[in-house]
């Protein structure tokens, strides 16, 4: 898939906006499949200080939720963007939910694990993408957001 089209993938945000990837941020993109009753949902709360620290830069952080792991997002568009909002306090845009592999796996999805030649394993696996579309670094999900490799890439993605 060329990054043209990864960035032209369209997007259908939890409040039922339409986007693309390209059009979410100037610089990079931080693509994190999440789920709120996963072992690693605490994550939430790094990934919303990870964008509050790096959004004017240029960073944006999208959440995809998605119920293929262990049915463990189970929730209502309006369910999951609460649950975020009251427990973690995330600004962050979260996507419709979707899935990630598969048949049925969201087009951008697809699209960045054809890119990584591998399917998701887990909730909260990474995919850090530039503005041209084109996948940076992937990260597994006991990876968190503040991990030094995660910060560095993001730095360097955003310089």
């Amino acid at each position: 898939m060329t990054t043209q089209t990864l960035n032209t993938i369209p997007l259908t945000l939890n409040d039922g906006s339409a986007t693309t990837l390209g059009a979410l941020s100037t610089k990079a993109v931080l693509v994190v499949n999440v789920a709120s009753k996963c072992g690693f949902t605490a994550q939430y709360d790094a990934l919303e200080a990870l964008y509050e620290k790096y959004q004017e830069q240029g960073l944006e952080i999208l959440g995809m939720p998605c119920n293929q792991f262990g049915g463990q997002e189970p929730g209502t568009a309006e369910e999951i963007a609460d649950f975020c909002r009251k427990n973690f306090g995330v600004t962050f845009p979260l996507a419709a939910k979707a899935d990630v592999n598969g048949d049925d796996a969201h087009p951008l999805f697809a699209a960045l694990t054809n890119q990584g030649a591998e399917p998701v394993k887990w909730n909260f696996e990474k995919f850090l993408v530039n503005h041209d579309g084109e996948l940076l670094a992937r990260f597994d999900s006991p990876v968190t957001p503040d991990a030094p490799e995660l910060v560095a890439a993001v730095e360097a993605a955003l310089a």
